[in-house]
């Protein structure tokens, strides 16, 4: 029997779409979405890290116990990169290249996620909830960019909103010196410069290092009544406890992404009256639908110890899950993705909003304030 030309061809045809679909879903198969995250597992940031991945995972865990998002069930594959910028770089290569993962989610840090970014870009690979708020990764505008945070241009406005009210003015700033710290240095700048003020004084510090007796010798010198910190936890906690240990009696701020419980635990007692700018509900009292939910969540996940860094990688996995449910099962690609999640206009989670369109991927700007009170228990 002789197979006829336009059959081999037509069948040739099926089979090359066939393959450029399922090129297109890279990471997803029939029962499954494979998700990816680069962040410090190990390392001076680690916690922040790790508190990030166990919301992402408790959220995951109860989706997939529900039978998926539209009959798939959601892995996540994480990748350490220690909080370093040429670490990242390389694993959200591995990610993309190795693991063949469909999106991204929960990176940690300014450098880190700005030295993955070109291989996000060349992949056009979506990047959803970025635990940082600098503004080099909202302008300019990003398609593959989801914020679900606030930026910390609204955090350290808040920050010196509230300084201002209580007639605090003298103001220091103490940063990490790379790209994370400067971005939280040129938001209090500007609030102070709205205020016609300036800083008392802009001490830095490297990043993953705790030496900070040069930076503190400056701020004494200076004698603000507050000090800013846009660091991570362990150098902002050893500020900290060399300032009190040297009978500095001014305030401390910082912004979320120091990792509130990370640094209430690394400071022990010398973190009572600490302040921090929050940019998700507050994680300890259920006095909401989403912090009842988050509660939940981490609890059937086997975790009980509840704070703001897992609740933000909860939520930035429920603005994921949201954006696959509405994808659809049929043709889910990164473009349809893209679609559905710019269709999220005021998402309400119960308490907590978050809204996209094109052109605008910021999420959220909700801001809170919180200080550390006795055995490190947070108020706000």
């Amino acid at each position: 029997m002789t197979t006829k030309p336009w059959l081999v061809y037509g069948a040739l045809l099926l089979a090359a779409c066939s393959l450029n679909a399922r090129a297109a879903e890279v990471g997803v198969t029939g029962g499954e979405i494979r998700i990816g995250q680069f962040a410090a597992q190990t390392g001076p940031a680690a916690e922040l890290g790790k508190r990030i991945q166990l919301g992402i995972l408790a959220h995951f865990s109860a989706v997939n116990a529900a039978g998926g998002v539209n009959g798939r069930t959601l892995k996540l594959v994480s990748r350490d990169d220690g909080y370093e910028p040429e670490k990242a770089a390389a694993a959200v290569k591995a990610l993309i290249e190795e693991d063949k993962v469909f999106a991204l989610i929960g990176s940690v840090g300014t450098p880190t996620t700005l030295a993955a970014m070109p291989a996000i870009n060349a992949a056009g690979i979506l990047l959803i909830g970025p635990f940082t708020g600098a503004q080099a990764l909202r302008e300019p505008f990003n398609r593959n960019l989801f914020h679900v945070r606030a930026s910390y241009f609204d955090e350290t406005e808040r920050i010196v909103q509230h300084l201002s009210t209580v007639g605090v003015t003298k103001i220091a700033v103490f940063y990490q010196n790379d790209s994370y710290g400067k971005a939280g240095l040129e938001g209090v700048i500007r609030a102070l410069t709205k205020r016609n003020l300036k800083p008392a004084a802009t001490v830095t510090v490297e990043r993953n290092s705790i030496d900070v007796a040069g930076p503190l010798a400056e701020i004494l010198k200076a004698g603000p009544e507050a000090v800013i910190q846009i660091s991570a936890y362990k150098s902002c906690a050893a500020l900290i406890k060399q300032a009190r240990a040297k009978s500095y009696g001014g305030q401390f701020f910082n912004v979320s992404f120091v990792g509130s419980k990370a640094l209430a635990e690394e400071l022990g007692d010398a973190s009572t009256g600490v302040s921090i700018s929050q940019v998700v509900p507050f994680p300890y009292i259920p006095s909401s639908a989403i912090v009842r939910e988050y509660q939940q969540r981490m609890v059937e996940a086997g975790n009980k110890d509840f704070d703001f860094s897992s609740m933000e990688g909860f939520l930035a996995a429920k603005v994921l899950t949201e954006g696959l449910r509405r994808a659809g099962t049929k043709g889910l690609t990164r473009e349809s993705l893209i679609t559905a999640l710019e269709a999220l206009r005021d998402y309400n989670m119960g308490g907590f909003t978050v809204s996209y369109g094109p052109g605008n991927h910021e999420g959220s700007r909700y801001t809170d304030m919180t200080i550390v009170g006795r055995s490190g228990k947070f108020m706000h």
